[in-house]
């Protein structure tokens, strides 16, 4: 028994050390709420920058994008880094990089300045998002508990992206526009030593040397290609977007290919030959890409059509997030009800419905309307993460949780920077030709009405009199038609996802006990285990009692909340005790004075839990 104890109490010290690993989670997220919120603290402040600094038009299209950019495109090479380095290490270090670069931010006094404090902060980004989901993996072996914390930290991420606006207006109307930056430092002062006492560190196998040629190449590539895939989101078809996407597309390939070849990869591309991985990822694209473009078209809905204010618009998108906030934390119990199968099937579906009642949005306010809409949007979409992000993460292997992460993230940039060029497209597409003849106004301004609402309004402006009334009507009619076809193409990319949805399992798999050795009695043959003082114990094959063994399932709760060695009544699996009352820590050195009353030698027989019976490795929780 001694060897038993000694093995589950070191693999719960593995899983937790330091402290309990709610607590883990609440640390965890605190840092996905910086990352969240810095995200799209910004946008609201881009007036205030402008007027102050006053950047050119490049330069202003850099301080917004630098952070994305940097980001997306050093996610796979930190997240790999933390598998060989320490995850924490990486994350406390991304810590620092974020509190350092916030007040450069804050205090910057050009342009160029900016930029690089934003760079910077997609580099601290980068660091922090992938070892949250990684260390989430170590921290919580067992998945049922896992999915319960994947579904806080979703809410937490969805939580983020919504109150960066909020933040960002309030903070304008009583400071600066550096306060959006400085808000970030006192908070990353307590992170660092907080994460240093309570986050338990943890690493991959480190089988060979780290592929830094591998991980730059990973780096320029996403990079490349997604700056491409921006400026597509723009209009522009020029070399300055054909050319980027080309490269990072080529530098991409001659990755994977570099990959193939090495003993040691720098990610096991091998994870996307499993059915639920690459399935998994291909859902988060899908669901980034409806929502990131319908949010934007959304927003200028409201705002150039319906005539809201910024403040009344995000008023009106915070059902939306509530609704994912609900499905985040209702996203386990979902899980374990219906599957990872049907749970992000019906997600898309439930999506894809809201997409279609949306299309009766008109040029006149429905507030009831838009609010059913939004709230089925928020709570479909966020079904669709959690089940695809739960999966993704439960597929990989625990030694390659990292890559796994920023292959998740990755995924999600690239979704919603792929939505914001398709679904404008076709925005464009079909906004542009109602247009094309409006009674009394000139060809020209009819050309240049055609690029966006906006500068329809502003054409109209200058035309004034009838012909501007025209076709400031002109342009509300079609931006809500173009708003219809978007919906409907969203719609279908999102029943697309639905069917892709059905190539994952159709049950939540947990980890089973483990089997009886061959010749060995089952547990349940066995109706006693006598216990010395000293710890030691007959030799009992491993597989013979529940949870002993270190296999890959060894030490996570099974079924019944049964840990290794444990017997009824044994305290959390997290607390790294022995799990014989009135044993010792764990380490093996027998009883100490704590012992309870008759566990010494020749004490009763101490119970075994009878094992529960084994279904294969789909266990339906």
């Amino acid at each position: 028994m001694s060897g038993t104890t000694t093995a589950a109490a070191l693999r719960r010290r593995a899983a937790g050390a330091g402290a309990n690993r709610w607590v883990v989670l609440v640390v965890l997220c605190v840092s996905l709420l910086l990352v969240a919120v810095d995200a799209t603290v910004l946008h609201v402040a881009v007036p205030a920058v402008t007027e102050d600094l006053k950047p050119g038009a490049v330069e202003l299209l850099w301080i917004v994008d630098a952070y994305p950019l940097v980001c997306a495109s050093l996610l796979i090479l930190f997240g790999t880094l933390g598998d060989r380095v320490g995850r924490r290490r990486v994350l406390l270090l991304g810590y620092a990089l974020f509190g350092v670069a916030s007040a450069m931010a804050a205090f910057a006094d050009d342009a160029h300045l900016l930029i690089a404090a934003r760079a910077l902060l997609g580099v601290g980004g980068a660091m922090i998002m992938p070892a949250t989901l990684s260390i989430l993996r170590q921290v919580f072996p067992d998945r049922r508990e896992r999915a319960l914390a994947i579904g806080v930290w979703s809410a937490v991420a969805a939580v983020g992206a919504a109150v960066g606006p909020l933040l960002g207006g309030f903070l304008l109307e009583h400071f600066w526009w550096g306060s959006v930056f400085l808000v970030n430092i006192p908070l990353m002062l307590v992170s660092l030593p907080v994460g240093r006492i309570l986050l338990p560190e943890s690493k991959g196998d480190g089988d060979g040397p780290w592929d830094v040629a591998g991980a730059l190449t990973a780096a320029a590539g996403l990079f490349a290609l997604v700056l491409g895939v921006k400026r597509l989101g723009t209009g522009e078809l020029g070399p300055g977007t054909l050319v980027p996407s080309a490269a990072g597309a080529a530098l991409l390939v001659l990755f994977v290919r570099r990959q193939r070849r090495r003993e040691h990869p720098l990610l096991d591309l091998r994870m996307f030959s499993r059915p639920a991985f690459s399935t998994s990822v291909g859902c988060i694209v899908l669901a980034m890409l409806a929502l990131v473009g319908l949010e934007l078209i959304a927003a200028q809905y409201l705002q150039l059509v319906l005539g809201l204010s910024p403040l009344e618009t995000g008023l009106r998108l915070v059902p939306l997030t509530f609704a994912a906030m609900a499905a985040g934390l209702a996203g386990a119990r979902m899980l374990r009800r219906f599957g990872p199968r049907r749970m992000v099937s019906y997600g898309f579906c439930l999506t894809a419905g809201a997409v279609l009642l949306l299309t009766a949005m008109g040029s006149q306010d429905n507030a009831p309307l838009l609010l059913c809409g939004f709230v089925l949007l928020g709570f479909g979409l966020e079904t669709t993460l959690f089940g695809a992000y739960e999966s993704m993460l439960s597929e990989a292997p625990q030694e390659q949780a990292g890559g796994a992460a920023a292959i998740g993230e990755t995924s999600y940039q690239l979704g919603a920077g792929i939505g914001i060029a398709l679904l404008g497209s076709v925005m464009n597409a079909a906004y542009a030709p109602g247009l094309s003849q409006v009674p009394g106004v000139p060809a020209a301004a009819s050309a240049a009405a055609a690029h966006s609402l906006g500068e329809a309004y502003e054409v109209a402006a200058r035309l004034g009199g009838p012909a501007g009334e025209a076709l400031r009507h002109a342009a509300r009619h079609a931006f809500v038609h173009g708003l219809h076809v978007t919906l409907l193409v969203s719609a279908g990319l999102l029943l697309a996802g639905a069917a892709m949805a059905l190539r994952l399992p159709r049950l939540m798999h947990c980890d089973p006990a483990p089997e009886t050795p061959s010749g060995a009695p089952p547990a349940s043959a066995l109706p006693t285990v006598p216990e010395a003082a000293s710890g030691a114990a007959p030799d009992v094959p491993s597989g013979a009692v529940p949870g002993a063994g270190s296999g890959p399932g060894a030490g996570r709760e099974a079924g019944a909340g049964a840990v290794s060695g444990a017997v009824p009544g044994a305290p959390d699996a997290a607390s790294g005790t022995g799990a014989v009352p009135g044993a010792a820590d764990g380490a093996g050195s027998g009883a100490g004075p704590e012992a309870a009353p008759g566990a010494g030698a020749g004490s009763g027989p101490v119970h075994m839990p009878a094992q529960r019976e084994s279904r294969g490795p789909g266990v339906r929780v």
